[in-house]
This record gives structure tokens, C-alpha cells and sequence, in this order.
């Protein structure tokens, strides 16, 4: 997506910079190229199974220690 910015007569260049700043942010290119930096992989099944089983014994660890009074 290409953007493209001409400057009008007796234009100053702090206008046309300005202008061109504008239509940058509109536009949402910056905001994808961003996003688009941060690519993370998908991660395995096996991986997810075993992120939910650590999060579930933490869970009940917290929920243990906290019927003890110890927290």
C-alpha cells in the first residue's frame, strides 16, 4: 500500500510533513507494520495442554493456600 504525498503551491515543508504525518496514522500502515514485527508462532497442541495443566495446579495451590490462611 503505497502513500503518496505532494506538495501544493507555497506549501511550507513543515505543512507537507505534517500532512504527510496525518495521513500516515489514518491510513494504519505504521499500526500493521507494527503489529506485523511482533509475530509470535502458534504454539503445539502439547505445549497448550501443558500451559492450562500448570495454570489449573497453580490455581488450586492459591486456592488451597488461601482456605489455610496461609497468604
Amino acid at each position: 500500500m503505497a502513500l503518496k504525498v505532494e506538495k501544493n503551491k507555497n506549501e511550507d515543508p513543515q505543512n507537507l510533513v505534517k500532512r504527510f504525518s496525518r495521513r500516515m496514522r489514518r491510513s494504519g500502515i505504521l499500526h500493521q507494520a507494527r503489529q506485523n514485527q511482533t509475530f509470535e508462532r502458534e504454539k503445539s497442541e502439547q505445549l497448550k495442554k501443558r500451559a492450562a495443566l500448570r495454570r489449573k495446579e497453580l490455581q488450586e495451590e492459591y486456592e488451597r493456600k488461601k482456605k489455610m490462611g496461609e497468604l
